[in-house]
């Protein structure tokens, strides 16, 4: 693998290791920030993992949070605003599927 594959494969192992609240606020920071050069509807996706969390995180949805005090989001950015576009956008696959995966198991195991 090269080194660029190796950086990716890093974020992702990394990504599947943490929660669901943790993906939420990691999808948001990708959608709301200025340095990631996603193919996706930012704004949209912002919002959509914007109103996710806030089903599910009564602090996220009564304060305003400071996204540098979860240190695996503020580290994993830095990982993302190194990497190339295509890079970018293969995490942020990734990522919104395993959010969506676990949404959609959790709403299984509830009916």
């Amino acid at each position: 693998m090269n080194i660029e594959t190796d950086k990716v494969k890093y974020l992702i192992d990394m990504i599947n290791d943490i929660n669901i609240k943790d993906k939420l606020r990691l999808a948001i920071c990708m959608s709301n920030s200025s340095y990631t050069n996603l193919k996706y509807d930012k704004p949209k996706m912002y919002v959509r993992f914007d109103n996710m969390l806030k089903e599910i995180d009564d602090e996220y949805r009564t304060s305003l949070i400071n996204f540098s005090k979860y240190h695996f989001i503020m580290f994993a950015m830095a990982k993302i605003m190194e990497m190339a576009k295509e890079e970018q956008n293969q995490v942020a696959l990734f990522l919104f599927n395993a959010i969506n995966l676990e949404v959609n198991k959790t709403i299984l195991d509830n009916v």
